[in-house]
């Protein structure tokens, strides 16, 4: 996993190996700059007791203002290059992630949960960035840091460094005993605060039904719990971060108090000078605070390294509904021929076939409904079609070509498929209605809502085609968003459009006049999906289904002349009518 992961950091740092370079270089010179410096105090004291001269303070005092001066503005440098690394890095990934969820599969994205989704698209990339700048700039700066001043320490005095850094052990023992525990307790709270992100997400979108419902008092005891999982969380880590970082710097202290109580000794039996001590007390000094700040970047690595799973957890899943190598474009128009041949599907969480060896022909121009009981397969066969789900190898066919084979833009592109729960973005109508294509002039706009039955909604508007609609179109009504997403799917002008139940909330009467405008469709094959028989009355042709299969076919005035599932099907539709009036 260690090995894994620098290879995932090595990856992300990669494409700014030049930065890089001249960010470590800069932090060498830093160091090299910082060795040098107690040197030349040591130097400048040494040479003070043979005899004061001003001359030669002043001079030496300038040396070593200008020798601070290059440090700072070098570590100034370094601070800006690393730190900038890590702000692309940032950026860049997120970029990544985000076009890598658009690839999934939707019940992937469904399963997951949004909130845990967004936490790690923005927390875990965060700390992802935090990693690859202020951690590494650390870690760096304390391996260059021991390297270059414990030489230097040992060439003035072997004895008072060996002292000096005897405790040091002691401080690595420590954080590596703590360092277990705080990535467990990272991650708990990574997870503790995706749950709470997950969960204020879900309550958000479903605010209406909490209030249909009076579920207020219950959603804030379930939030109570989650928020106080991640409080435990992050106190539980908070107390062990707090122990650990004051406990390394007051251990790291000892040293600097062991240096100067033998160094006294070492003074008087002349083992060193006195320039020599404060050298070793400026090294030690130097040292001190990597060692004290070690303690909050392992905790910063340990962090990045925990939303480093998590991150590249979403970057290993890949969809498995994707284009294949041996993909064939569309370069012909579309005729709208549909086929299926023993068209089989099962999801892995049931134990049933959703559709069972289901067989049927759809022509080019036909207007057909399929109709049947719920459960009966009618949304998959939907799904199925424009591939949102997966499907077996030659059982499905557009134009006589096996759907599999075909890119999925292509295919996507001619089948427009409307669901009973239409999605709509928070914008306006207009844009809402030209999702599929933006560039679309008002005319084309204007056109599919007229056709979806939706123009006088419109127009009754204050602010018409420019309405915002809200998040997931909550200012409208069911009727109205459904026919928002209808004229969507007509404005896309694909020769096949499914209507999944799309008119299931709008009245019979507006049902009726939609269908009269489709109608007139240029040849376009229609799919129409619905628990209506009466729109199904209006069909070329029906198609029953049952339990995954196709139990019937014909007109509706030939299947209400015979006994079987679409007879009883109308009857309890006109019961229900009688009953209702």
């Amino acid at each position: 996993m260690k090995n894994l992961k620098i290879k995932v950091i090595s990856k992300y740092l990669r494409p700014y190996k030049k930065e890089f370079f001249y960010g470590a270089l800069a932090l060498l010179l830093v160091n090299l700059l910082s060795v040098v410096i107690p040197l030349e105090v040591k130097n400048i004291i040494d040479q003070l007791q043979n005899g004061f001269s001003s001359d030669f303070v002043i001079s030496k005092s300038l040396w070593l203002i200008f020798l601070a001066t290059c440090m700072g503005l070098i570590r100034l440098f370094s601070r800006q290059i690393v730190f900038g690394i890590g702000r692309k890095v940032e950026v860049n990934l997120r970029q990544k992630l985000f076009d890598h969820l658009l690839i999934q599969d939707p019940e992937w994205i469904q399963k997951k949960g949004s909130g845990d989704i967004i936490s790690r698209a923005t927390s875990d990339v965060e700390n992802i960035r935090r990693l690859l700048g202020f951690t590494v700039l650390s870690l760096c700066n304390i391996v260059l840091a021991y390297s270059f001043t414990i030489p230097s320490m040992f060439s003035i005095n072997k004895t008072l460094t060996i002292s000096a850094l005897m405790i040091f052990p002691l401080i690595l023992g420590i954080v590596s005993l703590f360092g277990g525990r705080m990535v467990k307790q990272r991650k708990a709270q990574q997870e503790s605060l995706s749950k709470l992100s997950d969960l204020i997400q879900e309550d958000l979108s479903g605010i209406s039904a909490i209030k249909i419902y009076a579920q207020e008092n219950a959603e804030k005891k379930e939030f109570k719990i989650y928020n106080n999982d991640y409080r435990n969380s992050a106190i539980k880590l908070a107390r062990t971060a707090s122990t650990l970082f004051p406990l390394l710097q007051g251990i790291s202290s000892i040293s600097l108090l062991i240096l100067l109580s033998l160094g006294t000794f070492q003074l008087e039996s002349g083992f060193i000078s006195i320039g020599g001590l404060v050298a070793l007390i400026l090294y030690v000094e130097r040292l001190v605070f990597p060692t004290a700040l070690l303690g909050f970047t392992l905790n910063t690595f340990q962090l990045g390294q925990v939303s480093l799973d998590r991150v590249e957890e979403i970057f290993q899943n890949n969809p498995n509904i994707v284009d294949r190598a041996e993909t064939k474009f569309l370069n012909r128009k579309v005729k709208g021929f549909l086929e299926a041949k023993n068209l089989t599907i099962k999801y892995p969480e049931s134990k049933f076939n959703s559709l069972n060896n289901l067989n049927f022909k759809i022509y080019p121009g036909e207007l057909i409904a399929i109709v049947g009981p719920v459960g009966c397969g009618k949304t998959t066969l939907a799904k199925s079609l424009g591939r949102t789900i997966e499907i077996p190898d030659n059982q499905l066919f557009l134009d006589e070509i096996d759907v599999k084979t075909l890119k999925l833009s292509d295919l996507r592109k001619n089948i427009s498929i409307v669901p009973q729960e239409a999605f709509l973005f928070t914008s306006t109508i207009s844009e809402n209605l030209s999702f599929g294509e933006p560039k679309a002039s008002k005319y084309l706009v204007k056109e599919s809502a007229t056709k979806a039955g939706l123009i006088d909604d419109i127009n009754s508007f204050p602010q018409r085609f420019k309405t915002i609609v809200g998040e997931r179109g909550i200012t409208l009504s069911g009727g109205q968003r459904q026919r928002t997403a209808l004229g969507r799917a007509l404005l896309v002008n694909s020769p096949i459009v499914v209507l999944d139940d799309a008119l299931a909330s709008v009245d019979n009467k507006t049902a009726a006049r939609i269908i009269d405008e489709m109608s007139d469709r240029n040849n376009k094959t229609i799919i129409m999906i619905s628990h209506q028989l009466s729109v199904a009355a209006t069909c070329d042709r029906v198609l029953v289904m049952d339990k995954g299969e196709i139990v019937q076919e014909g007109t509706h005035k030939d299947l209400v002349k015979v006994n079987g599932l679409y007879k009883q099907l109308w009857e309890r539709e006109l019961a229900t009518k009688i009953v209702k009036s």
